[in-house]
């Protein structure tokens, strides 16, 4: 008897063996493909289940086996090279499968819907409507005009009736009461069209030409272009030649906030079909633009870090932009770095993949340095305008108002004078980071983490930015009773108040995720921007991610010593990146731009090195660091870690796997703890962890493979849970 082996989306590493549905005989199995959907019983509910194989028999007795319910999928989905990374990832991550390969659908496939075909929901009048009278409905104006919409018009897309304020609810409505129906209508594919570009200087050509006269095939290519230096459009003309080829472009991007402008961009570029996925739009948005993608129907994936999953009808091309950002790691779950994997998949479709960045990671570095990827360089601005002048403002002794200083606010009124703009980059939303009593010291902290509240003064909560829990701000010390409460610290909605009151005749943008919460909020304010008009943007990171304002030629860190003093190992790497994509932001078009750091440590090294030196030289000497110390990329870090309401167990939890896992280690693979996390208490759990060094990949795997094995045979009690971090990006 045949026996379906699946993945099931559960905690547990292992397969799970079922028998045909009933009334499905073994013959019917034969055609049976990796990769459908399955319901099957598991536990006391029915869950969805992926096919990994039809076997012959099951190490567990075939009586024991229980029968699935349905299968779902005549075929699969997905194609078989999409199956063999989502099980490389699987394998390579030490995640479960059945969690991996869910990531690979959208909701509505992950709850064993059928598939819906792709193409546009228009709706029509059933023969019951097509015969009201048209003072039907007199009770429900929205049914109606609904109705006497589809009087007009025969058949009508779902988006027009949004045009109209009709809303879905109104729709099933008159579909429960049999007046409308409505189908999916196949999309006509468009030629696609290709607008004028810009025209490129010598070191974009010679980029453009090293990529694309590659040989057929595989191939990783990292793309180092100062900020400004045109890579976008090096993009485009890659895509370009991909399109014209037949094939489908995959575009990743790190935030949502930059698909609404590398959306635009690639709208005016191209006259084409592009679908874009992110976590901000609709289960149907999502699950449509998956199918487009699916089928083909998309010529351009636009996407952030999960769309590296999305199925493909003919890949052709991947490019990673910004590729150091830390978003492309997810930090929870299924911990993958989607920079990674994209190359992965470029290899397993035989197809080319550009990184591109002005401020590459250490690891994209390396991987030049060995050979492994091919390097583009692109030295130059890619408008008249050169790169901004970079100045430190000692603010030592000096009245800070809001944390600007003098020399500050005049450089800022001078430039809003000349029409020009200003960015402020303080990555600290809030009012402030602390509320303390004045009287007795007390000091506000969140419940649940070792951390302190943030100040929301305008929501009048305190916050804390680690398990999100708020409460109101209080009024009274609840120590003491005291009324002087003041804050300590310095947050964006602070310097916004000063700046607003100093700077009342322009406007003033501020810019992070308190701000930008709504739909379209940042296309909104690039579009505000970008007419030019003098103002001042404070924001946070979300400022200094690929945005172009070209009006923008002065550029200020109001607390450079922030990122000046960090316990990770990666702290000295993302303050480079990080000071040099803000610095970016200055001088990109005919406006000579410049850069003010305020500090009370003028001479500190990292400073220095900004004034002298570029990212790439500091980048080959914190490489140089690295291989000295065997620290990644020059050598590989694991992270296991336990989240337990008791630390004490979480702490022997460890060193009891590290006892069982220490004989079994390969040579050069060292255990470091178990230590206490940087932050020990986060949302009510304590975090303990086990650190695991290796010189190479392959040992590191090894010793990862020994620590998760051993770790599912020790018993997990008092609510403890243990996850393991492949390549972490931080050990917090």
């Amino acid at each position: 008897m045949s026996v379906l082996r699946l993945a099931i989306p559960s905690p547990l590493r292992r397969h799970f063996d079922y028998l045909a549905p009933i009334g499905v005989s073994n013959a019917e199995l034969v055609g049976l493909q990796p990769g459908i959907r399955l319901r099957v019983p598991f536990g006391r509910r029915e869950v969805t289940g992926y096919l990994l194989a039809v076997c012959e028999d099951s190490d567990i007795p075939l009586s024991s086996l229980k029968h699935a319910v349905e299968i779902l999928d005549e075929a699969p989905l997905i194609d078989p090279q999409l199956l063999h990374l989502c099980r490389w990832a699987a394998d390579y991550y030490h995640h479960p499968h059945g969690e991996v390969f869910g990531t690979l659908f959208p909701k509505r496939l992950r709850e064993g819907k059928p598939q819906q075909p792709h193409g546009i929901l228009v709706w029509q009048l059933t023969t019951l409507g097509k015969g009201l009278p048209e003072t039907a409905l007199p009770r429900s104006p929205r049914q109606a005009q609904a109705i006497s919409l589809l009087m007009q018009k025969p058949v009508i897309e779902n988006t027009e009736f949004r045009d109209n304020s009709i809303s879905a609810t109104v729709l099933r409505s008159l579909q429960d009461k049999k007046l409308v129906e409505s189908h999916m209508m196949s999309e006509r594919l468009q030629p696609i069209r290709v607008n004028e570009g810009l025209t490129l200087n010598s070191e974009q050509y010679a980029a453009l030409n090293a990529v694309s006269g590659t040989k057929q095939g595989f191939s990783c290519h990292l793309l180092e272009g100062v900020t400004g230096s045109g890579k976008t459009e090096i993009y485009l003309r890659l895509i370009e030649n991909c399109l014209q080829q037949g094939r489908q472009a995959l575009i990743l991007v790190p935030e949502i906030g930059l698909t609404p402008q590398t959306l635009a961009r690639f709208q005016q570029r191209f006259e084409a079909n592009i679908a874009v996925l992110h976590s901000g739009l609709s289960d149907a948005n999502r699950y449509q633009a998956w199918e487009a993608a699916r089928t083909g129907n998309a010529h351009i994936i636009v996407g952030t870090r999960s769309a590296v999953f999305t199925p493909l009808a003919s890949p052709g091309l991947i490019i990673v932009d910004e590729e150091h950002d830390g978003s492309y790691k997810q930090q929870d779950g299924f911990r993958y770095s989607a920079r990674d994997v994209a190359v992965k998949r470029a290899q397993i479709h035989s197809i080319p993949i550009l990184l591109g960045s002005a401020t590459p990671s250490l690891e994209s570095i390396q991987n030049v340095v060995a050979g492994r990827y091919q390097h583009q360089q692109l030295t130059q601005r890619a408008s008249s305008g050169g790169m901004p002048d970079i100045k430190v403002l000692d603010v030592r002794r000096q009245e800070l108002h809001a944390g600007l200083s003098k020399g500050l606010l005049e450089a800022i009124q001078e430039k809003l004078q000349l029409g020009q703009q200003t960015l402020l980059f303080l990555n600290r939303r809030g009012y402030a980071p602390t509320l303390q009593c004045h009287d007795c010291g007390w000091i506000a902290e969140c419940r649940a983490c070792d951390a302190r509240l943030t100040i929301h003064r305008r929501r009048g909560r305190l916050r804390c930015h680690h398990c999100g829990d708020s409460s109101m701000l209080p009024r009274q010390c609840p120590q003491c009773n005291s009324e002087r409460l003041m804050a300590a610290g310095l947050g964006t909605e602070q310097t916004e108040d000063f700046l607003r009151t100093h700077f009342k005749q322009w406007p003033i943008y501020r810019v992070d995720s308190d701000s930008m919460q709504s739909k379209g909020s940042m296309q909104a304010l690039a579009e505000d921007i970008n007419k030019g008009e003098p103002c001042i943007l404070l924001g946070t990171q979300m400022l200094t991610k690929g945005h172009h304002f070209p009006g923008v030629s002065l550029v200020a860190v109001i607390d450079a010593d922030a990122l000046l003093f960090s316990t990770d190992f990666r702290g000295e790497e993302r303050m480079a990146q990080l000071l040099t994509q803000v610095a970016g932001r200055a001088g990109r078009a005919d406006i000579p731009g410049s850069v003010l750091l305020q500090t009370h440590y003028p001479d500190h090294p990292a400073l220095l090195a900004m004034l002298s030196t570029s990212y790439a030289e500091q980048a080959r000497v914190l490489l140089k660091q690295r291989q000295e110390s065997g620290m990644p990329p020059a050598g590989q870090l694991v992270v296991l870690r336990t989240d337990c309401p008791n630390a004490e167990y979480g702490e022997q939890f460890l060193q009891t796997l590290r006892e069982r896992s220490t004989p079994f280690l390969p040579s050069g693979a060292k255990l470091i703890g178990p230590l206490p996390s940087p932050m020990q208490r986060r949302a009510g759990k304590y975090r303990c962890q086990l650190l695991l060094t290796a010189p190479t990949r392959g040992a590191a795997q090894t010793a990862a493979s020994v620590l998760v094995a051993n770790a599912e045979a020790l018993p997990a009690k008092q609510g403890l849970k243990w996850s393991i971090d492949i390549d972490p990006q931080n050990v917090f």
